[in-house]
């Protein structure tokens, strides 16, 4: 195992900002943890990364108590944050040599790293170049490879897609899924679900300093009230057509989102759709479109907290 977290608390004077906090992370795998702003996702990750004390609880990293002087760990681990950090007086190698020469004396080594980093991370045309000359997408890939330059087994990953095009995302998402390929455990937070559910092995949602649910995508999608969800755009606005909606079998609940669109969500799978349509051809009710879909993690996340995970 290459994290475990045991009955973490963490308290900022009269705050409780972390309370019985569990977590396991293990080889070769891609976990994400979400929250949302003040959940206690970054206070977590800093006692991992033994940033911050904590009043309880156990933490181990590569099967060992991890403290503020385990430099044989730290050496071990690589960490992207969410706000850029590089030297904006270097240029892009100069960046990338200088972090990875925190970890790797050997100067032929350290020169191989470097030329791994700026191909893994596509910046060779811009070796050259200083943060200032950089795109915000390039700043991102710069901050990649400047945290994991070194090579390291396990790499904490805060939001590295950030403000970037949808070009420069996939890249580097496409790239995560290949470090772990190549052996890395990974430590992955972000305020984009539907990287949570293209890249991780496992999912730990937490709010008020507390785990609520763990577990894959489809796992957490089956633990909550919602099986189904169908979208209808009706033709005209019918009289008391919600108080009908809700009225009929497996119906969980039905929001009018705008005029004439509604939102109906279903307790149990099945054939949902089928008998709603046969209902609402029964009552001459006509609709322009209809969508059909399953949970997403995004419902997972709003009944679980209450709250919106994007800001």
């Amino acid at each position: 195992m290459i994290i475990e977290v045991r009955d973490l608390t963490k308290r900022y004077k009269d705050f409780l900002a972390v309370e019985g906090f569990d977590l396991t992370l293990d080889e070769g795998q891609i976990l994400g943890l979400l929250g949302p702003n003040g959940s206690g996702k970054t206070t977590v990750i800093n006692c991992i990364l033994s940033l911050l004390n904590y009043e309880s609880g156990n933490i181990k990293v590569f099967g060992k108590e991890f403290t503020p002087n385990s430099y044989d760990i730290k050496a071990r681990i690589g960490v992207v944050p969410q706000e850029l950090a590089f030297l904006p007086n270097l240029n892009v190698y100069q960046n990338i040599d200088y972090f990875c020469g925190l970890y790797i004396n050997d100067a032929k080594k350290r020169k191989q790293y470097v030329e791994d980093a700026i191909m893994f991370v596509d910046l060779d045309k811009f070796r050259k170049f200083y943060p200032k000359q950089l795109s915000g997408g390039l700043k991102r890939r710069l901050n990649i490879a400047c945290g994991i330059a070194h090579k390291p087994e396990l790499i904490f990953l805060d939001e590295p897609t950030v403000a970037v095009d949808a070009q420069s995302r996939q890249f580097m998402l496409e790239n995560i899924k290949l470090l772990r390929e190549q052996g890395a455990s990974i430590v992955y937070t972000t305020h984009y679900l539907e990287e949570a559910e293209f890249l991780c092995d496992k999912i730990v949602i937490m709010d008020k300093g507390r785990n609520l649910v763990e577990g894959t995508s489809d796992e957490l999608k089956h633990k909550i009230s919602i099986k189904e969800k169908v979208t209808v755009v009706f033709d005209k606005d019918y009289e008391n057509i919600r108080e009908e909606l809700i009225r009929l079998e497996n119906v969980l609940d039905a929001i009018k989102l705008e005029d004439r669109k509604y939102f109906i969500s279903f307790r149990k799978s099945g054939a949902n759709l089928k008998d709603l349509l046969m209902y609402l051809d029964g009552k001459n009710y006509t609709y322009t479109e209809v969508l059909n879909e399953l949970p997403s993690l995004n419902d997972v996340f709003f009944e679980l907290t209450g709250k919106e995970l994007r800001e």
